[in-house]
């Protein structure tokens, strides 16, 4: 697993409202059965949005919203392939982890 790679929802049944997750655990954890990541929500369900917490990325083509409040640790088994990596938007999954946890 690399830091930032993107995944297929591991819940099949919540795919068509959340269709990815975002790891953002360290990759130095990898000997972990388990990963910190962030749902990548599809768009249209998310019209209202804190921009500084809800930053918008494109995935496979789909404009997706990272649900930063909502994440959570993922299995890893049964992940799969990565379908992308975002680590070229960096600096915005960091702002927004910055916005959620940091001092205002």
């Amino acid at each position: 697993m690399a830091h930032f790679d993107v995944y297929a929802n591991p819940d099949r049944t919540e795919r068509k409202h959340t269709p990815f997750v975002l790891d953002l655990q360290n990759s130095f954890l990898d000997m972990l059965d388990t990963f910190v990541a962030v749902p990548l929500r599809a768009a249209a369900i998310m019209p209202t949005r804190i921009a500084q917490i809800h930053p918008l990325f494109e995935v496979a083509g789909r404009d997706v919203i990272m649900d930063t409040p909502m994440m959570a640790t993922f299995p890893k088994r049964g992940l799969g392939q990565p379908v992308a990596n975002l680590r070229h938007v960096k600096f915005e999954v960091q702002g927004a982890l910055d916005a959620l946890f940091g001092e205002h």
